[in-house]
């Protein structure tokens, strides 16, 4: 899958879709084949950052 987009200069430029991959169940699926309130849930999800200096406070 590809698309053409147009630069500030006017020249045609062809791009390549990147397909977006998430872990379901155990096993990695694409984004794309979701349906439409998968696809809604999945791009509204907060991730998080883990602090590892939390854990090495009694070291």
């Amino acid at each position: 899958m590809s698309a053409i987009f147009i630069t500030k200069e006017g020249q045609e430029v062809e791009r390549t879709k990147c397909e977006i991959y998430t872990r379901v169940m155990g096993y990695h699926r694409p984004v794309s084949s979701f349906n439409i309130g998968k696809k809604a849930e999945f791009y509204s999800r907060n991730y998080f950052k883990s602090n590892d200096n939390f854990n090495n406070i009694y070291n």
